[in-house]
């Protein structure tokens, strides 16, 4: 077993498996790369087996370099909950909350809910992490995430943020000067489509309402994004339809520099859900949890 003063070495070696190689931990640290090598080595010299497997394209854990890095893992994340739950005999609770979210969840629900964190909770840090993608918050150390929807994985809590919204079909006045206006969403496949990718790489089918039933159109065009403000960025710029929540767009619309069609047909989609493990809720998360529930 290690002695005390080689802890250093292992939480240098858990960070390197973690973020995937020497560069990587030593950019996250602030360290320089060949200290936390040699540091590495030194550790696996003195515990007398090799724990990585270094290659020129890729970082492995030997089999007992696994073992290791669980019992390591597990040790250093309870010291950190237990210095966190330390939190509770403050007045203020304390800590850094990384949550993973699209970059329209933090502009529009938790930047505006969560600035008053400013004053009200000084020693709490806010990651905000913007990303198209939907992630494995558990793997990719998030402590919450937010998507569409409440439905997650279980042994996660979904708590709504925001309330459903509201989707519109717009497109600049010169777009409808070339293809004239559609009646109906059978008139979309005519125009084209701005689409949007999801993480997975399926593009999202437009959910409409016709006759109190849900339809969807692929959409069918020149153009894809990942972002909801991308989008509406390519539709100011005459790139075709995009269909997008109402919220971005707002002043587009007042200001006439997009019109909005179909209106009757369009539908309402979940609003935003902060999900997390059901375990562990750190008094740091706690408060933001309570910030943004509605």
């Amino acid at each position: 077993m290690a002695k005390r003063e080689n802890y250093n070495d292992l939480y240098l070696f858990m960070q390197v498996v973690r973020e995937g190689s020497f560069t990587a931990a030593a950019q996250r640290l602030g360290l320089a790369q060949s200290g936390i090598s040699r540091a590495v080595r030194e550790l696996e010299e003195r515990l007398g087996v090799q724990l990585l497997v270094r290659t020129t394209r890729r970082l492995s854990l030997t089999q007992a370099g696994e073992q290791l890095y669980h019992n390591v893992a597990s040790g250093f994340d309870a010291l950190d909950l237990g210095l966190t739950r330390l939190a509770h005999y403050r007045q203020t609770p304390s800590g850094t909350v990384r949550i993973n979210a699209s970059q329209h969840a933090i502009d529009k629900v938790l930047l505006p809910k969560l600035a008053a964190f400013k004053q009200s909770y000084p020693d709490i840090r806010l990651e905000l992490i913007s990303e198209s993608r939907f992630v494995d918050i558990i793997a990719e150390r998030f402590d919450a995430g937010v998507r569409l929807g409440a439905e997650v994985r279980n042994g996660m809590i979904a708590v709504r943020i925001s309330p459903d919204m509201e989707m519109a079909i717009v497109g600049t006045p010169e777009h409808f000067r070339r293809y004239g206006f559609p009646r109906t969403p059978a008139d979309l496949a005519v125009h084209p489509c701005i689409a949007y990718q999801f993480g997975d790489g399926n593009l999202y089918a437009w959910e409409l309402d016709l006759d109190g039933k849900k339809i969807t159109h692929p959409p069918q065009g020149q153009w894809v994004f990942a972002d909801s403000y991308m989008e509406a960025r390519a539709a100011r710029l005459g790139l075709g339809l995009a269909y997008v929540p109402e919220e971005l767009i707002t002043e587009d619309l007042a200001q006439g520099t997009l019109i909005r069609v179909l209106q009757r047909f369009s539908r309402r989609l979940d609003g935003s859900f902060l999900y997390y493990p059901h375990r562990n809720v750190s008094p740091a998360l706690r408060a933001v949890i309570d910030t943004l529930r509605i």
